[in-house]
């Protein structure tokens, strides 16, 4: 993988290293590059690596304004190790609009999400364990393990028959992350409130972030980073545990940060989730001489089985009476649907009750549904932590 350092700056301080470069990830059709910014902290003491991407789905921006007070603090912070930080990873998905909307979920030609097409081979981290050996040491393992994801990605990329638009952007961006310890994946929901996806292994590490609702993740690959990040290293511990007793914990972690709506940015909220993200990293040790330390807060937790969508099986103009972040009561209205062609009736309107106590993380941003649509994303039998 090529970097385009065209622009290429560096700002130094006594605490931290700044150097900015640009990854082309894209051409145009008139065969200009696509680039986009990657900023890299590194600090005077060895120490882990932290890799953050926002906006792999155009729509999603409020990441940036994370990343730029990220930005605006690491500089003069002291830190171990190193932060790589990419906004706006996927300029293609930013540029798609429509009137006043961004299309940018889906690549334009091909119709795959932006966010399904990062790498992960099962079989092949299953035959790696099995050449682990009892007295390998941990940082040994991990090495190898990389330059095997590595050399595993760059095979991917130079796929004869060539990858769709979105996957060849994921594979670019996931070979940045490789040798990350701490994934941090920045998304929003479509009218959404804060939530985090967190690998169930790492169900501590939720506590270590401000934000007040957890989905807690099995080891199942569905396409996106977080998952791409976690599950090979899962699968490893597993396989490992199995094949020679070893029980090793390799400290690698991705989360997947869901900060509110699309189409919308907020600075001031910006400056919230990135004192949430500091406070994370000050934990794993990543910060140097910080008091950034979690909220005393109520989090609230659900594992991905009872994290349920509820659809209408009725079209028509909705309002939607329950919001983000509410809890509500098994019977309690969620919606009030208007339909066209019954004004004249009592049908003109009908009311969607919550089928079990539950509270909704996000809901569909129109107004107008076709039946079938998803309008809810709702925690159901959640706990406190």
């Amino acid at each position: 993988m090529s970097l385009n350092q065209f622009h290429s700056t560096k700002h130094q301080s006594e605490k931290v290293q700044l150097k900015k470069d640009y990854l082309v990830v894209a051409q145009n059709a008139s065969g200009r590059n696509l680039n986009v910014p990657i900023y890299t902290f590194t600090g005077s003491k060895p120490g882990p690596t932290v890799y953050i991407q926002s906006s792999i789905h155009g729509a999603e921006v409020q990441g940036n304004v994370v990343i730029y007070h990220l930005i605006k603090t690491l500089k003069d912070t002291e830190i171990k190790g190193k932060v790589i930080l990419v906004p706006n990873c996927n300029p293609v998905g930013t540029n798609i609009k429509s009137g006043e909307y961004t299309l940018g979920r889906f690549d334009p030609v091909n119709g795959t999400n932006w966010n399904r097409g990062y790498f992960y081979d099962q079989q092949a981290v299953e035959q790696f364990a099995k050449t682990v050996t009892p007295e390998e040491p941990v940082e040994v393992i991990k090495q190898r393990f990389r330059a095997h994801l590595l050399a595993s990605i760059a095979n991917k990329l130079a796929e004869p028959w060539g990858l769709g638009l979105a996957q060849q952007l994921n594979l670019k961006l996931q070979q940045l992350a490789v040798n990350a310890d701490y994934v941090l994946d920045l998304h929003n929901g479509p009218v959404s409130t804060r939530h985090i996806y967190v690998p169930e292994y790492a169900k501590d590490s939720a506590r270590l972030f401000n934000i007040p609702h957890n989905i807690f993740i099995p080891n199942v690959f569905a396409g996106a980073l977080d998952e791409a990040t976690f599950c090979p290293w899962w699968t490893l511990h597993d396989s490992v545990k199995q094949h020679l007793g070893r029980d090793i914990q390799f400290d690698v972690e991705a989360f997947t940060l869901e900060m509110g709506s699309q189409e919308v940015i907020n600075f001031d909220e910006g400056l919230v989730d990135a004192i949430s993200i500091l406070s994370y990293l000050n934990q794993k040790g990543v910060l140097l001489n910080s008091d950034f330390s979690p909220a005393e807060m109520v989090r609230l937790g659900v594992y991905l089985k009872d994290y349920k969508t509820l659809y209408t099986d009725f079209g028509g103009m909705v309002e939607y009476i329950a919001k983000p972040g509410q809890k509500v009561k098994k019977g309690e209205a969620l919606a009030q649907v208007l339909n066209i062609d019954e004004l004249d009736n009592s049908n003109g309107s009908r009311v969607l009750y919550a089928p079990c106590d539950l509270i909704p993380m996000l809901n569909f941003p129109s107004a107008s549904a076709l039946s079938g649509t998803q309008l809810f994303k709702c925690f159901t039998n959640y706990f406190e932590l």
